[in-house]
C-alpha cells in the first residue's frame, strides 16, 4: 500500500504495525492494541480512518467488557424482538427520540439505561414493565406489542434456544468471543453463505471458513461477526461446543451433515436446507465472506487446515485452550 508522506514530502510504502494506545472512554483510561498506518522509510505514523475507527471501536468494546454493558447489536436485537421502531422504543422507555438511535450506533449507553435493556430481553419482564408502569404508546401500539410479548412466551422454540444457549454459550462479551455475545441467526446466514457458495464443502473445511470470517472481521471492525469461540485442536481451530450447534441446525432445518464414503473414507459433507433469511448479515459481513471464500475456494480440507496452524494464535496455545481473538491482528489473507 502506497500513501503520501509528509516528513518525506512523497508518496511511499507504508508498513502496518501494533502499537498499544490508550484511550479515555467515559472518563476511563482504556488501553488497546491499536493498528497503525506508517512510512516505511522513516516510520512517520500516518492517518488511516479505517484503522483508526477500528481502534475506537476496539477501546469502546473493551469499556463495555469490563462493565458488562450490552453491545449496539444486542439492543438493536432487543428491539427489533418486540418489532419496534427506534423511535417507538426510546418512547416506551420514555427516554429521549434519538436514545435508541445513539446507543444502536456505537454511543455508551449508562449502567441504569443497560439494566432495564437486559430486563426487557425477557418477555416476561416486558409483560411486567407494560403492567406496572404508565406507558406513552398509543392503545393500538400497547395492544400489538402485548400479542408479541404473548407470542415470544407461548413461542416454544423461543423459549428452549435461549435457555440452550445460556448454558453453553456466553451471550458476555468478552475477549474470548470477540467483545460480542453469541449470535445463532448470524452463525446459521454464514454457514449457509459458505455451503450455498461451495456446493461439495466438508465440516472441517467450514469450521476453518468460519474461522477466518470471525477474526478478520474482529480484525476490522473491534468485534467478531458470531461471538464463537475457537478452541485448538489438532486439526485446527474448531468452534467451541460445534456438534451441538450443528445439531440445532439441523432440527431447525436450516443445514445438516450428510455421511459420504469414498475410497474407503468417511466425509462429512454440509448439506444447506433454506435459504440466507435477508437482513441477518450486513454489507461489511458479506464483504468478509467473500474474501475469505475467495481466499480459500480452492484449499481442500487437509490443505486449510495445515495453512491455520501456521498462525500465531494456534502456534501460541495448547490442544483444547480458547485461541483469543487479540491474535487476529496477526493474521494477513495476502
Amino acid at each position: 500500500m502506497r500513501n503520501y508522506c509528509e516528513e518525506c514530502g512523497r508518496e511511499v510504502e507504508t508498513k502496518v504495525v501494533t502499537k498499544k494506545e490508550i484511550f479515555e472512554v467515559c472518563g476511563e483510561p482504556v488501553e488497546v492494541d491499536a493498528r497503525v498506518l506508517v512510512c516505511a522509510e522513516c516510520g512517520e505514523e500516518l492517518y488511516c480512518e479505517e484503522f483508526d475507527n477500528a481502534t475506537l471501536i476496539d477501546a469502546y468494546n473493551e469499556y463495555r467488557r469490563r462493565h458488562k454493558l450490552l453491545l449496539p447489536e444486542e439492543i438493536k436485537k432487543i428491539r427489533e424482538q418486540y418489532g419496534l421502531s427506534q423511535r417507538s422504543f426510546a418512547k416506551l422507555l420514555n427516554w429521549g427520540d434519538k436514545t435508541i438511535c445513539r446507543y444502536e450506533n456505537g454511543s455508551i449507553q449508562d449502567k441504569a439505561h443497560n439494566s432495564l435493556l437486559l430486563f426487557l430481553r425477557e418477555p416476561e419482564n416486558m409483560r411486567a414493565y407494560l403492567t406496572d408502569n404508565e406507558i406513552v404508546l398509543d392503545e393500538r401500539q400497547k395492544l400489538k406489542l402485548l400479542d408479541t410479548v404473548e407470542r415470544l412466551e407461548k413461542d416454544t422454540e423461543f423459549r428452549v434456544g435461549s435457555r440452550f444457549f445460556d448454558l453453553f454459550f456466553s451471550r458476555i462479551p468478552c475477549e474470548e468471543n470477540g467483545f460480542k455475545g453469541f449470535d445463532y441467526e448470524k452463525l446459521c446466514a454464514m454457514v449457509l453463505f459458505f455451503s450455498q457458495k461451495s456446493p461439495e464443502l466438508l465440516k472441517t473445511k467450514l469450521m476453518k471458513l468460519l474461522n477466518y470470517s470471525d477474526m478478520i472481521y474482529y480484525k476490522e471492525n473491534g468485534i467478531s461477526m458470531s461471538g464463537l469461540k475457537y478452541a485448538h485442536l489438532p486439526y485446527g481451530p474448531v468452534p467451541d461446543n460445534f456438534d451441538m450447534i450443528l445439531g440445532k441446525m439441523a432440527a431447525d432445518h436450516i443445514a445438516h451433515i450428510e455421511v459420504l464414503y469414498e475410497g474407503g473414507y468417511e466425509k462429512h459433507q454440509v448439506i444447506p436446507e433454506c435459504d440466507i433469511p435477508e437482513g441477518i448479515l450486513s454489507g461489511a459481513e458479506i464483504d468478509v465472506l467473500n474474501r475469505i471464500y475467495e481466499k480459500f475456494k480452492n484449499f481442500g480440507s487437509v490443505e486449510i487446515s495445515d495453512y491455520s496452524h501456521n498462525e500465531t494464535g494456534y502456534k501460541a496455545t495448547k490442544t483444547g485452550e480458547i485461541i483469543s481473538y487479540s491474535y487476529a491482528m496477526d493474521i494477513e489473507l495476502n
